[in-house]
């Protein structure tokens, strides 16, 4: 069950992940300067205000999905798919990573479409600055061929300094940490008019949710959720997400270990329990 329920049983499939839920300081996150300040990193290109970062409004939001469908509900794929990890092998990249996240939904009765196409390579030149272009165009055609998708997922690795190691324990395995990232599209100025999002509130409700149930489950699991001033294709459907999946200075195996507990996160949201 999801940490905002009412009831605080873990499903049997959870069980063995999951620990007994924290209480979480409700009453507190009423109050935006807190709840800000605890839950989430405001980037200097970034603006946020209390119309938009309300406990309220983004916890009473139904995101759950309809599985009965004839195709995809959820979509993964990768902007920057050539981020690997501190031991990575031929094949063991964010890619690789996403291969395991497709596999642990589908045994939970999601039909998921994985994009592998790459994005970052043009001409066999890394381009990531042109990425988010390239991959608009990408799975933007994917969503028109495939209207069931209701779940967008951009799965990342983070850069961080070499001494910075972001590893937890989940049941026991060594896990990468991972960090929901929200476009706003706006900055201190004002909004960015040619970056226009309509799901912008869906998405910052997707990510608290799991923020907020990752928090009652599996605390040290999640980084604070990391605002920025665009877009980041975020705007393509309301339950979408980009997901940071520990750093250059993690293993391949903390981060494929990091996709249990995310998928839990995940099912736990889009299944409204």
């Amino acid at each position: 069950v999801s940490a905002f329920s009412n009831s605080a049983i873990p499903t049997p499939a959870a069980e063995s992940l999951r620990q007994a839920p924290q209480v979480l300081p409700w009453a507190d996150m009423k109050d935006f300067n807190f709840l800000l300040n605890q839950y989430f990193i405001l980037d200097a290109s970034a603006a946020i205000d209390e119309s938009l970062l309300n406990v309220d409004n983004l916890m009473e939001k139904d995101l759950a999905i309809d599985t009965d469908t004839d195709g995809p509900q959820i979509l993964i794929y990768h902007t920057h798919s050539q981020e690997a990890f501190a031991d990575s092998g031929p094949g063991q990249t964010v890619v690789g990573v996403g291969d395991y996240l497709t596999k642990l939904l589908e045994d939970k009765g999601y039909n998921v479409y994985h994009d592998k196409s790459v994005y970052d390579l043009k001409n066999g030149q890394l381009d990531r600055s042109k990425a988010y272009n390239y991959a608009l165009d990408g799975i933007t055609n994917i969503l028109q061929q495939n209207p069931s998708i209701e779940v967008v997922l951009d799965i990342h690795r983070d850069g961080v300094g070499e001494d910075l190691r972001l590893v937890t324990q989940v049941d026991g395995k060594d896990t990468a940490q991972i960090m929901f990232f929200n476009g706003l599209s706006q900055t201190p100025e004002g909004p960015i008019e040619y970056l226009q999002n309509p799901n912008r509130e869906d998405n910052l409700a997707f990510s608290l949710q799991m923020q907020l149930d990752a928090a009652a489950y599996y605390p040290g699991f999640t980084r604070k959720i990391y605002l920025k001033g665009l877009r980041y294709n975020e705007h393509l459907r309301p339950k979408s997400s980009l997901i940071e999946v520990g750093a250059q200075t993690n293993t391949y195996q903390e981060a494929l270990n990091a996709m249990e507990p995310l998928s839990e996160l995940l099912h736990m949201v889009l299944s409204g329990k």
